[in-house]
Formats: structure tokens, C-alpha cells, sequence
């Protein structure tokens, strides 16, 4: 069976294939729902589809474009995936994080994770940014099972700090700039891809969540295998069932993304430049 490292440095070949000479990228960003046309403004932008990548799974769901992107922002190199492929559409767990692992792999050691999620805490409020600093991994099965590769980690990752405490500080550091005070918050993944009940949104913020989603933290897991700094930001779409007296729906994830889209890429540029910054005075 074909190593995972060569799995991953055969769609590295891809990707570096289509990037100018000389590419060099630091920072990889995963854009979820409705939030991946930030990707379209990077200068100097190529875009290369999934489906030309061995490896990569295709995102089959609406507001994600699936194509991967390069480009810079804020004067950071940048590796962008417009979209993901889910676990509840199918994928195995290992296919699902296998884009992440190839950004990594390409030098992205810092990587930005973006979702839509419902907010549990009531105090949260649509169209609001939350920067992660833990997570609940209830989707019953971890993107690490099988055996290990101890050239990408090592096979008992400690977890003690999944989100970097300073790309968090940063984080907020760009927010205060554009005049958006970002509150942290616990995110809990299950695989969905139902939404969940009221009851079980009851138990989720028992065990101490603020938002739900269903992806991100296989990624943050991978990513953190691998060695690299993670930052989660969570826009919420919706009140979680229970929390909100309405029904549902993709369409209201999709609405409430592109209502402060402008904001978010507002947001990720600011970070993007103080990453740059951070970097040029390493």
C-alpha cells in the first residue's frame, strides 16, 4: 500500500506544478461555507480545481467552490482551499483532512480554519466572529486512526493547545483595528449532516460549547499532528435548534455568510498582514 507521505508529495507535485516560480507559502487558509470568495481577491491569484489534484476529495456542497488558490494578502504567501469536502458526505475520515495535510506539506505551518457554525450561547448573534480556543470532538472517530506516520507526527499528539494562544491575541488584535470586538469560544464538531435537536444542543452546552459545526476539528487535529499553529474562526449563521424558535436550513448558512462576508475578508487580510509582519520581524 502507497505510503500516506507519498500520497501527499504526489499532490504536492500537482500543486507546485501550477504556482510561479518561486512560490513560497506560509499560510494555508481552509474557507467553509459561503466564505470562500476571499480566496478570488488574492493578488497575483492561480487557481487550481480539485479534481486536478491526486488525492483530493471533490466538495460537493453548495458555497464550496472546491478549488485550491494561490496568492498573497497582506504581504503573506498564501495557499487557499475555497471549500472542503465534509465526512458526512462520505469521504473516508483520512480523505477528508488529506488537503489540509498537503498545505502543511507545501510550508504552510500556519493554518487559518473557517466554518459556519450555529451558536449555542445565547448572548452569540448571527453574522458575529468567534475565535476558537478549544474544541469537542463528537463525531465518534478521529482523523488519526490507522498507522501512524512518524515522518508527518508523532503517534500520540498532545492536544493542550489545538488553537495557538498567540494567533488567537492576534486575532483579536485585527478585530480591535477594524472595530469588531471577537468574543473566543468552544466549538464542538459531530458529523452530522442532520442538524442537531434541541436536546442535544441542551447537552452540548452542558459540556461547555459555545458553537457547533461539522468540520474544522479534524483539520485542526491533523494540522497539529503535522506541527502546525492553527487558528479557528467560527462566523455564526444561525442559532442552534432550541436556541432560535425557527426551522434549519443550508440556505440561512449560506444567507448570513454572504451578509458579512465583507467583514470576515476584512478580518482575514488584517490577520494575514500582522502574520506577515510577525514573520518579518522573526
Amino acid at each position: 500500500m502507497t505510503r500516506l507521505v507519498e500520497q501527499l508529495d504526489d499532490a504536492l507535485a500537482d500543486v507546485r506544478r501550477a504556482l510561479p516560480s518561486g512560490a513560497a507559502p506560509t499560510v494555508g487558509l481552509i474557507l467553509g461555507s459561503g466564505l470562500g470568495s476571499f480566496a478570488d481577491k488574492l493578488e497575483g491569484a492561480v487557481k487550481l480545481p480539485y479534481r486536478e489534484i491526486r488525492g483530493f476529495p471533490v466538495a460537493r456542497i453548495v458555497g464550496h467552490a472546491g478549488n485550491l488558490v494561490y496568492g498573497s494578502a497582506g504581504g503573506a504567501e498564501v495557499l487557499a482551499l475555497q471549500g472542503r469536502a465534509h465526512y458526512y458526505e462520505g469521504h473516508p475520515i483520512r480523505d477528508v483532512i488529506f488537503p489540509a495535510r498537503v498545505l502543511i506539506r507545501a510550508g504552510c505551518q500556519t493554518l487559518v480554519i473557517t466554518n459556519a457554525a450555529g451558536g449555542i450561547d445565547p448572548q452569540l448573534t448571527p453574522g458575529e466572529i468567534v475565535i476558537l480556543r478549544d474544541h469537542l470532538n463528537l463525531m465518534c472517530v478521529s482523523p488519526l486512526l490507522g498507522d501512524n506516520d512518524d515522518e508527518l507526527g508523532p503517534r500520540f499528539p498532545d492536544m493542550s493547545e489545538v488553537y495557538d494562544a498567540r494567533l488567537r491575541a492576534l486575532a483579536a488584535l485585527a478585530g480591535d483595528e477594524l472595530g469588531l470586538t471577537l468574543r473566543s469560544g468552544v466549538y464542538a464538531a459531530l458529523s452530522g449532516p442532520s442538524y442537531e435537536t434541541p436536546a442535544e444542543v441542551r447537552m452540548l452546552r452542558t459540556l461547555g460549547a459555545d458553537l457547533v459545526g461539522m468540520s474544522t476539528v479534524p483539520e485542526a487535529i491533523a494540522a497539529r499532528h503535522m506541527g502546525a499553529r492553527v487558528l479557528g474562526l467560527s462566523c455564526v449563521t444561525n442559532l442552534a435548534a432550541g436556541v432560535s424558535p425557527n426551522a434549519l436550513s443550508h440556505e440561512e448558512v449560506t444567507e448570513t455568510a454572504a451578509r458579512v462576508r465583507g467583514q470576515f475578508e476584512a478580518l482575514l487580510a488584517g490577520i494575514l498582514g500582522r502574520l506577515s509582519q510577525e514573520r518579518g520581524g522573526a
